[in-house]
């Protein structure tokens, strides 16, 4: 019924010979919402503003009495006015005006618009309907409206305006044929006779007269929002509550998925056996058995903990929590000199930083965007927690609890909790020595809080989900192969011979080509207690910070393929002053720890900012003062763990 039009590179193109409609709307009207429930596409959608920040084309159809009709429908960035303040609004008035190269402007529009705000809303209405080209009315939370006592008559609205009007409830599906027939033919929409106001008094009388033909009824206040706003947007007892809700969040993550976990772990584990009993062939049994089963099962082994943290991260955004701490975290962007919107980029970036620093386009200076963008990668992203979740497992006994709280997921809370007060204060660094630039005003809305549509919810947790199974099987797939070759070549026959089979794998590790990388780099890592093993699991984790979990995997399986967890907690300096000493003790998994808090390790995020700067100068500033604070902070971290614990 419908298809996409993005291709790979983020270019998209509008299918020949069809009217291109372009939907337009403020942040939270449920623009993105309805481009779904046309196109099929599964645009991530939230319940804040920023989420759609670039532009996407998708195709969808009326099915009428004489067969398909197909309609081409561009999805807008959000904006609040067609006088810009920032790149995304910039973005729609370029594009309406026709001043994007080698972009058409839209033959027709779209306005949506939430039906419980439709007042507010009048004066985007009337700067579009200014544009003069045919154009549609789209009310949403037409159903929530009705709820909470108000109305809101779309036939007398219609009227009064001139031009058609739908109403639509987006996360049910509702009232969308109608439009699709209207979609499928804009050349016969009526055309507003209504002159644009020339100033603010004739816009009020303008407006007064519309609301009047609609008979419009403000809704009532949402008591119960209120009520919970009183205590969640209080600046004592709303930080607080912000506090609680992210420690509980790292206490589900971990007490839930746990036994998801053990599943996986003791599933891959029959597989690799499986494979070593059943491949003779011993190079191709070492491959499919470490490398691939060792090195992919290793990382999936969290998938569990990964779709958990963004079920509650959906929950979250569509309840309309998240825009709440937007609102509440803005107090505090303000002290670092930005505001509320840095928040929702770096927010963001707890699944992944590239999305959280292409968010940043939503702020309107130039000077904001690089700050956040410099500061964002430290946030602590979806790519870090199965390597948290590996070290804290070394440090932390699972079993391990005060009361009710399990002592592993305080730990993580406290590692997500240093991520961000370190994006803070970077943040706040480069706006004071190198960036500088005045505060500019921040307008945010505030949904009423509202029961999320469980099919968005499962579609953001299915989608991230999704994208971890993709770099599994690509990046992470490619990185775990091409490690094993490393940790195997070259060939040892003749030095393993009557060796057992255990002895000889760990002889051709110490041995390999990644063994001699490793030596090449361990004394720049030496200060901090990582030996070879560890500084190759660095090396990896540059494609991807999950290949170190893969790579941890690989090199203790040699050791003890039956139980590569128990070969990690017992491995041991193979040279060196430390010989013969435990590995990983808790100041070096601690080193180990805040290392991966800091360090830009992930090429993704270089290239991004790079593309998001214009330059290579800031990728490189990002890059080289992160690993200069991990460092500092890993060595810092590990000698106060030497002296704390004697």
């Amino acid at each position: 019924m419908s298809s996409s039009c993005h291709d790979g590179g983020g270019t998209v193109a509008t299918p020949a010979g069809l009217t291109r409609v372009a939907l337009i709307g403020s942040p939270n009207a449920g623009k993105t919402s309805v481009f779904n429930q046309l196109t099929g596409l599964r645009a991530r959608t939230g319940n804040y503003p920023g989420v759609t920040v670039s532009r996407s084309v998708g195709t969808g159809e009326y099915r009428g009495p004489q067969g398909p009709v197909p309609f081409t429908i561009e999805d807008l960035p959000g904006t609040y006015s067609l006088q810009p303040i920032s790149p995304d609004e910039q973005v729609v008035a370029d594009l309406l005006d026709g001043r994007l190269a080698e972009i058409a402007p839209p033959e027709a529009l779209a306005v949506v618009v939430d039906a419980t705000v439709f007042e507010r809303s009048l004066s985007l209405v009337a700067q579009v309907l200014a544009l003069d080209k045919p154009t549609l009315l789209i009310l949403t939370m037409t159903d929530e409206l009705a709820s909470r006592g108000g109305r809101l008559d779309t036939g007398g609205l219609a009227q009064a305006l001139g031009i058609p009007v739908v109403a639509v409830v987006a996360n049910r599906g509702k009232g969308f044929e109608p439009l699709r027939a209207l979609l499928s033919a804009p050349h016969e929409w009526s055309r507003t006779p209504l002159a644009p106001p020339v100033d603010d008094a004739e816009f009020n009388s303008w407006s007064a007269s519309i609301l009047t033909a609609a008979h419009y009824r403000l809704p009532e206040a949402d008591r119960r929002s209120a009520r919970i706003d009183r205590v969640l947007l209080h600046p004592l007892w709303g930080s607080l509550a912000f506090l609680i809700v992210m420690f509980l969040f790292f206490q589900v993550v971990f007490t839930v998925a746990a036994p998801f976990q053990d599943m996986i772990t003791e599933s891959f584990d029959w597989l690799g056996t499986y494979v070593a009993d059943n491949v003779h062939n011993s190079v191709l049994s070492g491959l499919i058995g470490a490398g691939i089963i060792g090195g992919v099962g290793t990382v999936l082994a969290f998938i569990p903990q990964i779709v958990l943290m963004f079920l509650l991260i959906a929950l979250l955004e569509n309840i309309g929590y998240m825009s709440r701490a937007a609102f509440l975290v803005d107090r505090l962007m303000a002290a670092t000199g930005l505001e509320g919107r840095a928040f929702v980029a770096m927010l963001s970036s707890l699944a992944c930083a590239v999305p959280g620093i292409m968010a940043t386009r939503t702020l309107p200076s130039s000077r904001d965007r690089i700050a956040t963008a410099m500061a964002a990668p430290l946030m602590t992203c979806s790519a870090r927690l199965p390597v948290f979740i590996l070290l804290i497992g070394l440090l932390v006994d699972s079993g391990q609890r005060w009361g009710p709280i399990s002592i592993q997921g305080a730990a993580m809370f406290g590692l997500y909790l240093l991520g961000g007060v370190s994006a803070m204060t970077a943040a706040w660094l480069f706006k004071a020595t190198v960036l500088g630039g005045d505060m500019l005003p921040f307008y945010m809305e505030m949904p009423p809080y509202r029961f999320p549509p469980v099919k968005s919810v499962l579609l953001t947790m299915w989608d991230a989900a999704k994208a971890f199974l993709r770099k599994a099987g690509t990046i992470i797939l490619t990185t775990s192969i091409v490690l094993w070759f490393l940790l195997n070549l070259p060939p040892r026959t003749a030095q393993t011979a009557g060796m057992s089979d255990g002895s000889a794998a760990a002889f051709v590790v110490e041995h390999s080509f990644a063994a001699h990388i490793g030596t090449f780099i361990q004394p720049v890592f030496d200060p901090l207690g990582f030996d070879w093993r560890i500084c190759v699991g660095l090396i990896g984790a540059m494609a991807a910070r999950e290949v170190f979990v893969a790579t941890m995997g690989q090199i203790f399986a040699a050791t003890d393929p039956e139980n590569p967890t128990t070969a990690v907690q017992s491995a041991v300096y193979t040279s060196g002053p430390h010989h013969g000493e435990l590995l990983f003790t808790a100041p070096t998994v601690v080193a180990l720890l805040v290392f991966f808090v800091y360090a830009l390790q992930c090429m993704s995020t270089v290239a991004t900012i790079r593309r998001e700067t214009n330059s290579w100068r800031w990728p490189a500033v990002a890059w080289a003062y992160m690993f200069a604070l991990a460092w500092v902070g890993a060595f810092v971290a590990r000698h106060l763990t030497i002296w704390l614990t004697g």
